[in-house]
């Protein structure tokens, strides 16, 4: 296994206001941060001449005219345009992108894998990334596709960028680095990072081997979703939200950059690290956020709310109330709801819903959905609780209840999800799992007042 940036020479801000161990608090925020003493400019953001001979750069996530604009201002070491030569075209045939729509795999139906194995082949973020379903169109910025990666090895003078998207990543087995421009994020299982489009990083093994779920979003940036009537607090608290503070790296060694640009990848090759920001200040950065201080909201009296009310982040469409892609979060929990059916009750979604298992049992279907495992409903086909979950919850004693040792989660997208010939051939497909309905019995009775 590689070696994570202790290999490196990396210069790190000592303090910052509102720091906590090295990264600094809140979701949307306008952050600023130095790793060398007055390398952040004041009062102004392209003075004629930066301190340490730096160069003043914008990374802009929106149009200039967007209101509120997303943009950071860095100043590194080289401008961009030294990290960036001739491309060279390359295949990373499991990494897809939409449209992918194989003829030969049908994608209508309801789906359930087992955790995808890992292999004795050294895998990097980028060779470990394999793609399960596609939505959308990454050309015109609408949609998503969800990957699950195996990761066992660092990347070692790589680099990488995604020109398409912002990443989501979910992890679920062992431990990553993401050593970006703008800082360092360490991730976790319970933990997500996300990761804006355009941002150049390289990502270590600090334990592993690591697996988990990428959620690549091509549209509109993620955002905390409006609470309505729930008001200012519980669901995901801005505060929760961690960016890292300045860290950079001043170091001469032949390396490459991978490009992710319109589902194809490039490479070009440099002869430095391309991770030399040594001061920021913005808006538009990555992010860490710990899944156990998300506080679930629900019904205390009776009924079954609808799932969105454990949204904990949404990209927005462009329609109104229809997200290009929420990510909701079914974590442990109180249930308390009298006379009620409290499992997820059956449906059918307009919405096509990926769901994979961090840990522990999902409530609507107690077997056979593992950790590590996904599950996809598409779009206006029906799902919900197998027979085993749908006669305990009707026959069960309706007092307070407390949902432990869970940890699942939702990416639902407002286009049908495709799948792709991994996901149809290669991965460890449940063959059965359509049956987990089979025997589900007729109960009409006709017979007035009878239940």
């Amino acid at each position: 296994m590689n070696r994570p940036t202790d290999t490196h020479n990396f210069v790190q801000a000592t303090s910052a206001t509102g720091t906590t161990e090295g990264y600094m608090p809140g979701f949307g925020n306008d952050f600023e941060t130095e790793a060398l003493p007055g390398a952040l400019p004041q009062g102004m953001n392209s003075p004629q001449k930066c301190n340490y001979g730096l160069y003043g750069e914008q990374l802009s996530g929106t149009a200039f005219t967007a209101n509120p604009p997303e943009r950071t201002w860095c100043y590194r070491i080289r401008p961009s345009v030294k990290h960036s030569h001739r491309y060279e075209k390359i295949d990373l045939s499991y990494w897809k992108s939409a449209p992918c729509v194989d003829p030969d795999v049908i994608s209508l139906g309801q789906y359930r894998w087992d955790a995808v194995p890992h292999s004795d082949e050294g895998l990097t973020w980028l060779t470990g990334m394999r793609t399960m379903t596609t939505a959308g169109d990454v050309n015109t910025q609408v949609g998503m596709a969800t990957h699950i990666y195996l990761v066992t090895q660092s990347m070692e003078d790589d680099y990488f960028f995604s020109a398409d998207s912002e990443m989501l990543v979910v992890p679920q087995e062992g431990r990553l680095r993401f050593a970006t421009e703008l800082g360092i994020i360490d991730v976790e299982p319970k933990e997500i990072a996300i990761l804006p489009r355009g941002l150049v990083y390289r990502v270590e093994v600090l334990e592993g081997p690591c697996r988990g779920f990428v959620c690549e979003n091509y549209g509109q940036k993620f955002e905390l979703p409006g609470r309505g009537p729930i008001g200012a607090n519980c669901m995901a608290n801005p505060r929760d939200f961690k960016a890292p503070i300045a860290a950079f790296e001043d170091r001469d060694a032949p390396s490459t950059v991978t490009v992710k640009w319109c589902g194809q990848f490039h490479t070009t090759k440099i002869g430095h690290s391309p991770l030399d920001v040594v001061a920021w200040h913005g808006n538009y950065v990555p992010y860490k956020y710990d899944l156990r201080t998300y506080c679930p909201v629900g019904a205390i009296l009776f009924d079954h709310p609808d799932p969105s009310i454990f949204t904990v982040l949404t990209a927005p469409s462009g329609q109104p109330g229809t997200a290009n892609i929420d990510f909701v979060l079914f974590r442990e929990r109180w249930m308390v709801a009298e006379n009620t059916f409290r499992p997820p009750w059956y449906h059918k979604n307009i919405m096509s819903e990926l769901m994979g298992n961090i840990y522990g049992q999902y409530d609507a279907k107690p077997q056979g959905f593992v950790p590590g495992g996904m599950s996809l409903h598409n779009m206006m086909l029906p799902h919900g609780p197998d027979k085993n979950a749908f006669e305990g919850a009707s026959n069960s004693n309706l007092g307070p209840e407390k949902l432990d040792n869970t940890m699942s989660f939702m990416f639902e997208t407002r286009f049908p999800q495709h799948l792709t010939g991994f996901a149809a051939t290669e991965a460890p497909l449940q063959d059965d799992y359509i049956d987990c309905w089979e025997d589900i019995e007729k109960k009409f009775d006709g017979t007035p007042g009878k239940k």
